[in-house]
């Protein structure tokens, strides 16, 4: 989560917003977020349905009960969702400067402006 703080700028440069969701109530991810000097968005999904709708529950994950599984998504302004990393290991996360480069790739891959 710190690298994707550390690289905001570029991901900003591209035209992507970061946004982190977590099981985690408002006043946790307040705290959590003051705390590590996070600035990009972190969502609460208590009752998990954004969780549960991308198939991300890992059910008594954590200390407290359920968790997200870790997983980065690019999603267009469609709502398509153009890229998916998941993992069952928290500490194996995709790099930041590796979802900038599928970014930079997909945005290569893209069919050219019908304007130009």
């Amino acid at each position: 989560m710190r690298g994707f703080e550390n690289n905001l700028e570029e991901f900003k440069k591209r035209g992507v917003r970061v946004v982190a969701i977590s099981v985690d109530p408002p006043a946790r991810n307040r705290e959590h977020t003051a705390k590590q000097g996070y600035t990009y968005t972190f969502l609460s999904d208590e009752k998990a349905e954004v969780i549960r709708r991308y198939d991300l529950l890992h059910e008594k994950g954590g200390p407290a009960g359920d968790i997200a599984r870790p997983a980065e998504f690019l999603i267009d302004s469609t709502g398509t969702v153009r890229w998916v990393n998941l993992t069952e290991d928290y500490r194996v996360r995709a790099r930041p400067e590796d979802i900038l480069k599928v970014i930079d790739g997909l945005r290569t891959a893209e069919p050219p402006d019908q304007a130009e």
